[in-house]
């Protein structure tokens, strides 16, 4: 499992906007380590976002993501004091998932 991820979400008249900064290695090719051994690739590869139980965010990424990735997302419905839960899965099946109350 990942460290936590820090997710901020604001409501902005219908909107809300989600931010999030996750902590990942993000590898994202076959690398060798000084002693010759293998790295494989080690990337997310599945985000997901909802807000109460419903599925508001749905992202595949690639290898191409660099290290520590930082994202933000709107969407329209929440309201304050809703749960907005961020959550994924890497190559490894390593999951992480984090959540933010909505606020103004």
């Amino acid at each position: 499992m990942g460290e936590p991820m820090r997710v901020r979400a604001v409501l902005n008249g219908e909107w809300t906007e989600v931010r999030v900064l996750m902590k990942h290695v993000m590898l994202s090719r076959l690398i060798w380590d000084k002693t010759g051994k293998l790295i494989k690739p080690h990337f997310i590869q599945t985000v997901r976002g909802t807000c109460n139980g419903k599925e508001v965010l749905h992202v595949n990424f690639g290898g191409s993501v660099a290290r520590d990735p930082y994202f933000s997302f709107k969407f329209s419905g929440g309201k304050v004091g809703d749960k907005v839960v961020i959550s994924w899965v890497d190559t490894e099946g390593d999951q992480r998932s984090d959540e933010a109350t909505i606020s103004t």
